[in-house]
C-alpha cells in the first residue's frame, strides 16, 4: 500500500510538473513579452517565423563585407517586382552609403545587424546599447526612416540582447530557412536549401556577399511565386502587437 501510495504521490508530482512546462512553452503578453520553457528556464526568442495562413515570404540580406553582387541582387528584385530587408552592419552603412540609399529607394526595408557584428551575448547592456544605437543612427542619418528590425550577428542571442533591443523599439529577427550561401555552396545547392524549407511566413537568410546568392536568387523568386507566394518586408510580415511566440520561435497573431 505504502508503495502504490508513493507511485501515484510520484505520478502526481510528475505530471504537475509537466503541466507547468507545457503551459510555460508560449508566454503572452500584448506587450510583446514573449519567452519558453527551455531546458528548465524561461528564455525570451527572436522571431524565428511568422505563424499565417497567407502564403508569404521575407527575403532577407546581411551586408557586413563588400558590395560585390549587390547591384545584382537589386536589379533581379526590381525585375521581379520584390521587396526584401536588408540588415547592415554600421561600419558597412557608413562606408556604402550611396548603397543604403539605392536599398532604400527601390523600396527594400533596412534593418540594423550591429554596429562592429560582435557576439552580442558576451555584451553588457551598455555595450549591447552602444551596438544598437549608433548603428541605428548612422542607417537613419542616410534614409531619413526609423529603423525598426535588429538581427543578432552570428544569430547569438540572450534575453538581455533582446530585452534591450525591445526597449530601443527593434523587434530581434531571427530566420528559419538558412541559405547557407556564406559557405560558398553552389546556386544549386542553394535554391535547393531554400525551397526545401520555405513555408508561409518564413523568413530567409541570405547574404549580399554570397559568391552564388545572385545566381539562385531569380530561380528561387520564380518557382516561389509559382507556388503563390508573396514577398515582403520583414516588418510587413511580422506582427507588432498581441502575439504569442511558440518553442520554436513562431510568431503567431493572439485571437
Amino acid at each position: 500500500m505504502y508503495c502504490t501510495f508513493i507511485k501515484k504521490k510520484t505520478l502526481i508530482i510528475t505530471l504537475s510538473l509537466f503541466l507547468v512546462a507545457v503551459l510555460s512553452l508560449i508566454v503572452l503578453s500584448g506587450s510583446g513579452t514573449y519567452a519558453v520553457f527551455y531546458g528548465g528556464n524561461l528564455r525570451k526568442l527572436p522571431i524565428y517565423y511568422v505563424k499565417t495562413g497567407e502564403k508569404k515570404v521575407a527575403l532577407t540580406f546581411d551586408c557586413a563585407w563588400g558590395t560585390d553582387y549587390t547591384d545584382k541582387l537589386l536589379e533581379i528584385m526590381e525585375n521581379e517586382k520584390v521587396v526584401s530587408t536588408f540588415f547592415t552592419v554600421e561600419f558597412w552603412a557608413r562606408k556604402y552609403p550611396d548603397y543604403l540609399k539605392k536599398i532604400d529607394e527601390k523600396g527594400h526595408e533596412i534593418g540594423t545587424h550591429s554596429s562592429t557584428h560582435p557576439y552580442m551575448s558576451k555584451l553588457g547592456k551598455g555595450a549591447i546599447e552602444k551596438e544598437l544605437t549608433t548603428s541605428c543612427d548612422a542607417i537613419e542619418s542616410v534614409i531619413n526612416k526609423k529603423v525598426k528590425v535588429f538581427r543578432a550577428p552570428y544569430g547569438d542571442y540572450d534575453d538581455l540582447l533582446i530585452d534591450t533591443a525591445k526597449e530601443l523599439d527593434l523587434f530581434t529577427i531571427q530566420w528559419d530557412v538558412d541559405s547557407l550561401d556564406w559557405k560558398n555552396l553552389t546556386s544549386a545547392e542553394i535554391q535547393k536549401r531554400v525551397l526545401n524549407k520555405v513555408k508561409n511566413g518564413s523568413i530567409v537568410l541570405f547574404h549580399n556577399q554570397g559568391l552564388h546568392t545572385a545566381e539562385a536568387l531569380l530561380p528561387i523568386i520564380k518557382e516561389l511565386k509559382s507556388r503563390g507566394f508573396e514577398f515582403t518586408t520583414v516588418s510587413q510580415l511580422i506582427y507588432k502587437d498581441n502575439y504569442q511566440m511558440s518553442v520554436d520561435g513562431g510568431q503567431e497573431k493572439c485571437n
